[in-house]
C-alpha cells in the first residue's frame, strides 16, 4: 500500500483516505500511478461492498502536485506519462463495481474534481471549496475529464469553470449539480457512514445492474445495446434468486439476504 493512499475496513464499508495533509492531499505522480491498483485490490474483495474516497486532515484533495507537471522525459509533453496514470486512476474509480461516495471537505481542486466526478455521489459540508482550474497554469483537461463535469453540471457551468477557474462554495456546488448533499457541519462523516451502510444492506445485483445501466447511458450507447444490458441483469435477478428473496423478505417483513455477490 502507497504511504499515502490509507485503506479502512468497518464491515462491508472501505475507506480510502488520501492522506497528505501537509499539501492539502495533492497527488504525487506515484500517488496516481498507484491508485488502479489499490483500487483493484478493493474491487477483488468480496466483502467490501461500498466505497467511500475522502482526503485527511480539512482538504479532499488540492490536485495533483504542480511540482509532477513538467517532470515528464518528453519536452514535447512532460505531462504523458502523469496524463496516462491519471486517466487509468479515473477509469479504476469510474469502473469500481459497488457503489462510490466521495466525502469532501475543503479543497477539493483540478485532480480533486476529477476523482470526486468518478464517484458515484459526492456529500459535502459547508467547507467544501471547488474549483476546475486549468486555466489558471495552461493545460487541458481531457476529454474525459470534461465529459465527467458536463454530465453532473451541464455545458454552460462546464465551461464557467473551464474558463475562469474560479472555485464554488459548497453552497453553489450543490446548485449546479457538482454534489449530490450538503450536510450541516460536524454531520458528514456520521451520515456518510450511515447511508453507506444503507447502500451495504441493499440489493449487490441491483446496484450493479442500475450502475452499468446509467453508464452505458450517459455514454450515448444505442437503445438496443441498453436494452440488452437491461435484459442481462433482468435474467440474474431469477437465476440467482435475488428476486424471490427480495419479495420473501418483504411479505414476511424481515431484512433481507440478498444472496448475488460480485
Amino acid at each position: 500500500m502507497p504511504e499515502n493512499l490509507k485503506v479502512t475496513r468497518d464491515d462491508a464499508v472501505a475507506v480510502l483516505t488520501i492522506d497528505r495533509s501537509e499539501k492539502r492531499n495533492a497527488l504525487t505522480a506515484g500517488m496516481w500511478a498507484a491508485l488502479p491498483g489499490v483500487l483493484a485490490g478493493l474491487a477483488d474483495d468480496p466483502a467490501v461492498r461500498v466505497l467511500v474516497v475522502t482526503g485527511a486532515g480539512p482538504s479532499f484533495c488540492a490536485g495533483a502536485d504542480i511540482g509532477d507537471l513538467l517532470g515528464g522525459p518528453d519536452s514535447g509533453d512532460p505531462m504523458a506519462q502523469l496524463r496516462r496514470d491519471n486517466l487509468a486512476a479515473q477509469a479504476a474509480l469510474r469502473d469500481f463495481p459497488r457503489p462510490t461516495i466521495a466525502m469532501v471537505r475543503g479543497h477539493c481542486i483540478g485532480g480533486g474534481v476529477e476523482l470526486a466526478t468518478c464517484c458515484d455521489l459526492r456529500f459535502t459540508d459547508p467547507t467544501g471549496v471547488f474549483g476546475v482550474t486549468p486555466a489558471r497554469v495552461g493545460i487541458v483537461f481531457t476529454p474525459t475529464s470534461v465529459r465527467q463535469l458536463v454530465q453532473l453540471v451541464g455545458p454552460a457551468t462546464a465551461r464557467y469553470l473551464l474558463y475562469s477557474g474560479e472555485l464554488l462554495d459548497a453552497e453553489n456546488a450543490l446548485r449546479t449539480g457538482l454534489v449530490d448533499r450538503l450536510l450541516p457541519a460536524g454531520d458528514l462523516a456520521g451520515e456518510v457512514r450511515r447511508f453507506a451502510e444503507v447502500l451495504a444492506s441493499r440489493s449487490a445485483l441491483t446496484q450493479r445492474a442500475a450502475k452499468e445501466v446509467v453508464a452505458a447511458l450517459a455514454d450515448g450507447r444505442d437503445d438496443e445495446a441498453v436494452q440488452a444490458l437491461a435484459a442481462r441483469w433482468y435474467r440474474e435477478t431469477a437465476a440467482s434468486g435475488e428476486l424471490a428473496e427480495g419479495v420473501a423478505a418483504f411479505t414476511e417483513r424481515r431484512p433481507p439476504r440478498f444472496p448475488w455477490r460480485p
